[in-house]
């Protein structure tokens, strides 16, 4: 062997191994394919290229992750007016103030997501122990040990363990559908490729994380660790992390905008004040208007009302992993949905038989057993449509029919389990199809195989592209032979007619082959069967054996059909105004069959792309393209995050759904990405911000639904609380400015925005969801989070909020003299008429008048904010009457005539909402 020069080996980021010779690519790596590497061209490699693991960037430590949350601009104020509390030595009111900041991020720290646990998903799904050929031995190795130029030997059962450029294949064939999202296995081969060949179509390769599903095959290491396809994934997910959602946006442009509003006015209000007070006094009215400004309890507000829609979705089959992701789902105006898994059931099914000159169909899905096989009045057309008689049929009138089910039944490999409550296959999954195919006909596999014991058997090879097996019948041996039409076609001499009888092939040729395009444009994959009468003599069956002579028996074709609920499902998505694309590995035909049945379409029409097509368009093409396009096909894990960012640049609030490691950086780019829970990958799970607990598409409708509801009821809690904020600032300004003093003092206003709040906004996250909320289009993303109308419902209700403030302050203070009791009264006649503002926004009185009509109902349900009232007025009590309150609030008792005022003045607030809402209805 040649000493190792690192010179010689080339990067493993600069040859495309598929388009060289094997002899080629093994000289570039300075191997030997019957000697491989000694353990000290192992070691320089290993020093060179590291281990062949996935490293990931570390993440930050908890306690620094908790600092940062405190990085807020609204929480900078709070802290520094806490900070001017304890300079001027009224450390209570600092604490209280530091207290409530330090809460808000307690809570936002909680509401963010684990740490992200992507990467070591990644590495797990690759780690495993694999043989390898060191110094012309045969060695078990962990997969981590592996380096480039090692020769790896696959069996069936295999992970692959790194990327290799096979040279030896024999029947190999490999899943990679957690890399591709193809869901059937690919036949390997040596042969060299095109440079531009999709990842999907590298028969060539074999890639980490794919298993070994049949026969046997050798490669060469080509790529390890982060330089393999999956460990380019990993790449793309730490290069694009997750975005911010729309409603964490559009706050944060909003508090941005308000703060700065906020430290004018806290600046005026000091300043103002020093001119008829000390500097203690002006700055209690400067941090008193600071903390009547900021409304410290919407983010509370905004976690525990999506904490709500997390635990109302998980009833629904949709887990959140992520709280933003609740209201995110409610703005969604593109869903790009893979294929494998996700739209369909993710089990081959045969659809369409042709024999004996006859087409049938087959109803049922999956591997389940169910289902019948009726006769066509007319030819399958490209649509699908078919016309199916009444009954099924009797297979001991369809002699052609019933030979074909048995040819696949035993030229078979594989077998059905009944296995958790389902039936499984054990093997191929197109085997499998060909045995429930025949089930459905009443052929169960094991009493043919027992009344027809197989004697030998020619497995599958992808160079002669069919399987065969001889078995022993009563009256003799036959051979069953199954492949690709090309294959089986030009061995046949004779066919079945619909009598069972023999006809020349030429006879039937042609309708073979239309029927064969007819299937092919369904997307099915089509298999040919025949057979073959030997003598009684023979015992053993060889390729010889079967190169002319055969009778043709039929076609089966089968795919992965679609969910029917999830059809249903992007029927009710695509009502609400939301664009469903499929993004998949998938071959263009097979999508886009998939898609027409679904009715994934644009404007009525399946435009399709593929890989190919994505990889030669610029960015502008790409964008249109995207916007046109409702299938896409053959995509690499770059190209669909490109499409995603591609919808993101047209201003769409995308969710991307998936199950493979190919669909990790998308999930993650998206703005949320929606993993399956059942089949779904690690990696792709850990990338998400939301799991499907039933694999099922038509959770997501229902997810979305929540989402609107969610967001309906947000709207709803920032249009309550704001306007008590704007009501104290102005109470604020204006008592500076008069040099008064102040109506409310700001440990006083931390009570009603966090506690007093918290408690009665908290309720509208209960609220029902309205019965037309998925028949409205998505909103417009551009939208503000406070448009015109409602902006000028929060300065309605601010300035009676402020009327009432000041007014009730004045007055009290004018009559009694006595000033603790007049902000005591302010403060509870303003809750009064927060009371009568929620009642007006909320659907607690349409929902007890509807209960009240009806005259059969014996209990009336109060609802939450029904709950949220009482306790309101509950707090009211202990903040008006309890000692220690009265101490550390500056707050005084109130007799039974001082409440019935501050209901009393509050009030008018029931007339002032209704004309608000004329205006502005409440969402």
């Amino acid at each position: 062997m040649v000493t190792l020069s690192k010179s010689r080996v080339p990067s493993q980021e600069t040859v495309i191994w598929h388009h060289l010779d094997i002899d080629k690519a093994i000289s570039l790596l300075d191997s030997d394919p019957e000697w491989g590497l000694n353990a000290e061209e192992v070691k320089q490699r290993l020093a060179q290229y590291g281990a062949n693991e996935l490293q990931g960037r570390k993440g930050k430590p908890w306690w620094l992750k908790f600092l940062l949350q405190f990085n807020q601009p609204l929480l900078y104020i709070l802290l520094g007016a806490g900070a001017t509390k304890a300079i001027l030595g009224e450390w209570v009111n600092a604490g209280v103030i530091w207290g409530v900041t330090t809460t808000n991020a307690l809570l936002s720290f909680i509401q963010e997501s684990k740490a992200e646990g992507a990467i070591a998903a990644l590495a797990s799904s690759v780690q495993t122990e694999t043989t390898v050929i060191r110094s012309g031995k045969k060695q078990r190795i962990p997969s981590g040990e592996l380096v480039p130029g090692d020769i790896v030997i696959l069996n069936s059962g295999d992970k692959v363990p790194a990327d290799l450029r096979l040279f030896k294949v024999r029947s190999l064939q490999i899943n990679e559908s957690a890399l591709t999202g193809e869901s059937i296995a690919v036949e390997k081969s040596t042969e060299m490729l095109p440079a531009d060949i999709p990842l999907g179509d590298r028969s060539n390769m074999a890639h980490a994380g794919g298993y070994v599903t049949f026969g046997q095959g050798m490669g060469i290491v080509v790529a390890t660790g982060n330089q393999t396809e999956t460990g380019q994934i990993s790449k793309l997910m730490e290069e694009h992390t997750g975005l911010s959602t729309p409603l964490t946006r559009k706050f944060n442009k909003f508090i941005q905008k308000w703060l700065l509003i906020v430290l004018c006015l806290t600046t005026i209000t000091f300043l103002v004040g020093l001119q008829h007070r000390g500097i203690k006094e002006a700055a209690e009215a400067a941090v008193a208007l600071t903390v009547s400004a900021i409304p410290e309890g919407l983010p509370a507000v905004i976690t525990i009302t999506l904490a709500i829609g997390v635990s109302r979705m998980a009833k629904r089959h949709a887990i959140i992993r992520k709280l933003p992701a609740v209201e995110t789902l409610g703005s969604a105006t593109v869903i790009c949905s893979d294929k494998t898994g996700t739209l369909t059931e993710n089990q081959m099914t045969v659809q369409r038989i042709f024999a004996g000159a006859k087409c049938y169909s087959l109803t049922g899905l999956g591997y389940n057993l169910t289902g019948e096989i009726f006769l066509n009045n007319k030819p399958m057309d490209m649509t699908g449509e078919i016309l199916l008689n009444d009954r099924a049929i009797n297979i001991t009138n369809e002699p052609t029919l019933r030979e074909c089910l048995i040819a696949g039944l035993l030229c078979n490999d594989s077998h059905i389990e009944y296995k958790n409550e389902q039936w499984i296959v054990v093997g191929d999954p197109t085997e499998g199809a060909l045995i429930v195919a025949a089930h459905k006909a009443g052929l169960e596999q094991p009493d043919i195989e027992k009344a027809m014991p197989r004697l030998d058997s020619i497995p599958f090879e992808s160079d002669y592209q069919y399987m065969a097996t001889l078995h022993q019948i009563p009256n003799g041996r036959i051979i069953y032979i199954k492949g690709s039409v090309e294959a089986i076609l030009k061995r046949c001499q004779y066919g079945l007619n619909a009598t069972g009888d023999r006809e020349p092939i030429e006879t039937l040729e042609s309708d073979i082959t239309e029927q064969v395009q007819r299937m092919a444009r369904q997307g099915l994959r089509v298999l040919a069967l025949a057979k073959l009468p030997v003598p009684e003599s023979q015992s053993t069956v060889d390729h010889e054996d079967i190169e002319q002579g055969l009778i043709f028996l039929g076609l089966q074709g089968a795919i992965d059909p679609p969910r029917e609920s999830a059809i249903a499902a992007v029927k009710a998505c695509r009502g609400a105004g939301i664009q469903v694309k499929m993004i998949t590995g998938d071959h263009a035909v097979t999508a886009s069959a998939i898609a027409r049945q679904m009715g994934i379409n644009k404007n009525g029409k399946i435009v399709a792309f593929t890989g190919a097509q994505l990889a030669t368009m610029s960015s502008d093409q790409l964008t249109q393209a995207v916007e046109d396009g409702s299938v896409f096909a053959r995509v690499a894990p770059e190209q669909k995050l490109r499409l995603v960012e591609a919808l993101q640049s047209r201003g769409e609030i995308v969710a991307m759904t998936g199950d493979g490691v190919n669909d990790a950086p998308a999930l993650k780019q998206a703005d949320i990405g929606i993993a399956m829970g059942g089949v779904g990958t690690e990696v792709a799970k850990e990338a998400s911000d939301m799991l499907l607990a039933d694999d099922n598409f038509a959770s997501i409708e229902a997810a979305v639904e929540e989402g609107r509801s969610v967001y309906k009821n947000l709207l709803n809690a920032i249009c309550f609380i704001l306007p008590v904020n704007g009501g104290e600032s102005m109470t604020i300004l204006l008592s500076t400015l008069l040099a008064r003093d102040l109506p409310i003092l700001s440990l006083q206003i931390l009570w009603i925005n966090m506690i007093n709040t918290i408690t009665m906004t908290t309720p509208l996250a209960f609220e029902p969801k309205a019965s037309h909320v998925m028949q409205n289009p998505p909103r417009n993303p551009n939208e503000p989070l406070l448009t015109k109308s409602r902006l000028l419902r929060i300065l309605a209700i601010s300035a009676f909020n402020w009327g009432l403030i000041f007014g009730v302050f004045e007055y009290i203070r004018a009559t009694t003299g006595d000033l603790n009791l007049a902000r005591t009264m302010t403060i509870n006649s303003l809750i009064s008429g927060r009371i009568f503002y929620l009642l007006s926004i909320s659907q607690l009185i349409p929902h007890l008048r509807a209960k009240l009509k009806d005259e059969g109902n014996t209990e009336i349900e109060i609802p939450a904010i029904g709950f949220g009232i009482i306790g309101a007025i509950a707090l009211q009590i202990v903040f008006a009457h309890a000692p220690l309150i009265n101490q550390v609030f500056y707050t005084a008792p109130l007799s039974w005539s001082q409440w019935l005022f501050c209901l009393a003045v509050g009030t008018p607030m029931i007339f002032w909402s209704a004309f608000v809402n004329r205006f502005d209805p409440p969402n």
